[in-house]
């Protein structure tokens, strides 16, 4: 017996900290716009608006160059507390229409609405219902991507940002993945592109016919991997984050890191998004974990088990950055950083009266 297709809606939250801002500052709006550090401190832009990335103002970007590409940019100090209640308002709609939702950062998720609260036999009408109740509760638009799995949905969902929309039904799946570049494959990142593309694999379905010898000379052990995805194949399930056991995150960078400035700025983006799930996943974190890729591909993990967890976005910087100065990071060029939390147990069961939860503690503490 066939199964029926899942129904999987990736949302993600349209230039999330720049868009809060630009809703509670009326002057703001229609202005290229940066929420980050200031550039005489070396700071790092953490969301750019859609009127700034015209200029190619992006995350992650250094905030002296993104001032260079644009002087008129509007510069904002972020404001986590603001951005976790509007990320709350918008996981509560998430979880009034289905369970199985899976975060991915604050500002987007994976839902499985193969059965939903609203009784809806389409996810394309989920998808349209959700948007409209973010927009009028938040006053914030999102981007949603409906799909029968994972990779497809998360691609669909950046198809026609902001405030798109774009559907791939079971019978369109081949001709969506037939526009797709190489690049739009899970663990392709710049690097990895050329290489595929100096061997003549330009499309995402040119992986197909590549036999595995080739395509695993070129890839490693993602080879299989990414022959499944290429054909469309995804099983993952969407993990509800209230039965997930650990959380990382890691990002390969276009162009190899190698001020340590700059990557430990990334290592405290990366930790305070694994607080922001904690929080919302309503676990604590005993451990945290880094990882880091050289340039020459060579990996590093590093760990640090305490026996109180956390869910502390200080403690879990300080700790990220602790292990980030056991390894040779801005000694040696480096392509790729994630940041995890493990060990996790919820929050209302603390594991012993005398070990209570890290929960804002003071600074030092």
């Amino acid at each position: 017996m066939t199964l029926p297709a899942r129904r999987i809606i990736h949302v993600d939250m349209d230039a999330f900290y720049a868009s809060v801002e630009q809703r509670d500052r009326p002057e703001l709006r229609g202005l290229p716009v940066a929420v980050g550090g200031r550039p005489e401190g070396r700071g790092v832009v953490a969301a750019a608006s859609y009127e700034a990335r015209e200029f190619g103002v992006r995350s992650a970007l250094s905030m002296a160059k993104a001032v260079r590409l644009c002087p008129e940019l509007k510069i904002v100090p972020p404001d986590f507390h603001k951005y976790r209640a509007v990320s709350q308002q918008v996981f509560d709609l998430f979880r009034s229409v289905t369970p199985a939702v899976e975060p991915l950062s604050l500002d987007e998720a994976y839902l499985d609405v193969t059965e939903n609260a609203w009784g809806e036999p389409l996810a394309t009408t989920v998808a349209k219902r959700l948007k409209a109740r973010i927009l009028e509760e938040t006053g914030l638009t999102a981007s949603a991507g409906a799909a029968p799995n994972k990779f497809l949905a998360k691609i669909a969902s950046a198809w026609r940002k902001p405030d798109g929309l774009t559907v791939v039904a079971p019978e369109r799946m081949e001709s969506f993945l037939q526009k797709l570049a190489v690049d739009a494959l899970w663990g392709v990142g710049p690097v990895t592109a050329r290489r595929l593309r100096a061997a003549g694999i330009e499309q995402l379905v040119d992986v197909r016919t590549v036999d595995d010898e080739t395509l695993h000379g070129l890839v490693g052990r993602q080879a299989d991997w990414l022959k499944r995805l290429a054909q469309g194949i995804d099983e993952r399930p969407v993990v509800s984050d209230r039965e997930r056991k650990s959380r990382s995150s890691e990002h390969t960078y276009a162009e190899d890191l190698r001020e340590i400035d700059r990557i430990r700025a990334e290592i405290d983006r990366m930790a305070a998004g694994a607080a922001d799930w904690l929080q919302q996943a309503e676990v604590a974190a005993r451990t945290v974990t880094l990882k880091v890729r050289y340039h020459d591909f060579k990996t590093v993990t590093r760990s640090d088990t305490r026996p109180v967890a956390t869910v502390d976005a200080a403690d879990i910087t300080r700790r990220a950055r602790a292990l980030l100065d056991r390894t040779d990071a801005g000694r040696r060029p480096v392509r790729l950083l994630g940041v995890g939390v493990h060990g996790l147990r919820p929050r209302s069961e603390p594991e012993n009266a005398r070990e209570p939860l890290l929960w804002d503690a003071a600074p030092g503490a």
